[in-house]
């Protein structure tokens, strides 16, 4: 477990946009003017990373509901394929109103989180999934409340909004399991390591490629996502 936290921190705070191969020290610099309010870097930003966060949550969650040793862990799984079924929804919705391309894949580093729960067995599965779960979700956080805070775009504030509900159910279903080592996550998440970019970066979509959805099972539980962004 301590192997995989230790590249968590930055699993959600990549600093290279797709399509953009230099990185702006200004993440305030308005990119676009849109209908619903400018768009600035962090704003994109923003939308990328809740998008990249589902690509591998998503699956982790399913992996949850197949493999995880207790209800609770079992119904954390849940929340985790209902929330980014939800949040991904919103994604894929707003992208093309703001013009915002959305990757297909994880970051290299957020597909090794995927390999490593799918090798874990038993209680060693159960530990990693809230541990490396509850840092990414503590970081990203922090990250959701300053957009909100900052954003003067009504897509993105409400993509926020729904975020902010998602990431603090999520963070309570983990600590629910009681496998959380909060000594650990806090550490992790208060001194984050540095990783190239590369390896925290999605790769953009090759041209003509279909749009990922995330779809759960048709026996999955509802509950209750957030409704989608007006218009």
């Amino acid at each position: 477990m301590v192997g995989a936290l230790g590249v968590t921190m930055t699993a959600l705070a990549y600093p290279a946009m797709l399509g953009v191969q230099t990185t702006s020290s200004s993440p305030s610099r308005i990119i676009a003017n849109t209908r619903y309010g400018p768009l600035t870097e962090a704003d994109r930003d923003f939308v990328v990373k809740v998008r990249a966060a589902g690509l591998w949550e998503f699956p982790s969650g399913e992996l949850a509901l197949q493999k995880g040793t207790s209800a609770a862990v079992r119904t954390a799984g849940q929340h985790l394929v209902n929330g980014h079924t939800a949040l991904d929804a919103t994604c894929r919705k707003i992208a093309p109103e703001l013009g915002i391309t959305l990757p297909n894949q994880a970051s290299p580093q957020q597909q090794g989180f995927v390999a490593t729960l799918t090798s874990d067995k038993g209680r060693q599965f159960d530990s990693d999934l809230a541990n490396i779960l509850r840092v990414t979700h503590g970081t990203i956080f922090s990250t959701i409340a300053k957009i909100r805070a900052t954003t003067k775009n009504t897509l993105v504030r409400q993509l926020a909004d729904q975020a902010n509900d998602t990431v603090l159910d999520h963070i309570t279903v983990m600590e629910k399991t009681g496998l959380v080592n909060f000594d650990q996550v806090l550490f992790q998440e208060t001194s984050p390591p540095k990783l190239p970019a590369a390896d925290v970066t999605p790769p953009a979509p090759r041209p003509g490629e279909p749009e990922v959805a995330l779809t759960p099972p048709a026996n999955a539980t509802p509950t209750s996502p957030p409704a989608p962004p007006a218009q």
